[in-house]
């Protein structure tokens, strides 16, 4: 992976930290593409059981690199080509795609401001715990723009439509314990235990039953969009999966012999 963006796995947790501190961790196309290798690279790779997406420095990710986006926009009026929104194919959508659809937990450690695709790849993974500190911001239409990274998705569904568009059309800091009011805080943090925290609750999940998270994982995003029979129906499909998992029979004997289970994955 490019110094932009660090990757590291160890103990079935991988480690992926955005590394531009003085560009407050802005999303240039180098720190793109590095970042979307290293969330396949942890999608694909059955060692990793859980994922922890970090940031070095004061910001966890201000979104879009304008300075390198005003080059672009600049060289497309030259061509008279349109290719610097490809970004969002190319780059952003398969983010925020890995990142919300990885059958494994993904646990975001917001450490200072997440704007613009910042704030889309924090709402992307499945539990955010959040320092004090920081701060969130949509930002796209301060800059002209729609929302891309997965955000008109993942924000209604966490805050509701109306709260939502609010933040959308009006763009504006959302300081850490208004987020986990709103719900887009799982937990917050003083900022100086966060990296300790956050470690903390990946390398759990990382030991926990993956199988039951993926098919958890499941169930939430097929629910969201359908009838409650359809629920049902997918509910009982995961659960005879689960069911079936070496997990769930290390479990249920653990429970017996009154035992803490020590989960394999499988």
């Amino acid at each position: 992976m490019a110094e932009t963006v660090l990757y590291d796995v160890a103990d079935g947790l991988a480690t992926i930290t955005l590394n531009r501190p003085d560009a407050m961790n802005a999303l240039n196309t180098e720190a793109k593409v590095a970042l979307r290798e290293a969330v396949l690279a942890a999608a694909g790779d059955k060692a990793v059981r859980a994922v922890l997406l970090t940031a070095t420095g004061r910001a966890f990710c201000v979104g879009q690199d304008l300075k390198e986006h005003i080059g672009s926009l600049a060289a497309d009026r030259a061509s008279g080509s349109g290719s610097t929104m490809s970004t969002v194919a190319e780059h952003y959508n398969p983010i925020a795609k890995g990142l919300a659809g990885m059958r494994k937990p993904v646990v975001a450690a917001v450490n200072g401001v997440a704007a613009g695709a910042g704030f889309g790849f924090a709402l992307a993974a499945d539990y955010r715990i959040v320092a004090d500190t920081a701060s969130f911001n949509t930002s796209f239409a301060g800059v002209a723009l729609t929302a891309d990274s997965g955000i008109s998705w993942t924000l209604p569904r966490l805050i509701g439509r109306s709260r939502a568009t609010d933040l959308l059309l009006f763009p504006r800091g959302v300081k850490a314990q208004e987020a986990y009011e709103l719900g887009i805080a799982n937990q917050v943090v003083p900022a100086a235990d966060l990296p300790a925290r956050a470690v903390e609750l990946a390398k759990s999940l990382a030991a926990g039953p993956t199988v039951a998270y993926a098919a958890l994982k499941e169930s939430l995003d097929f629910g969201a969009s359908r009838t409650l029979d359809e629920a049902l129906e997918k509910e009982d499909e995961l659960q005879s999966l689960a069911g079936a998992s070496e997990d769930h029979a290390i479990a249920v004997q653990a429970f017996i012999d009154k035992a803490a289970p020590h989960y394999l994955g499988r």
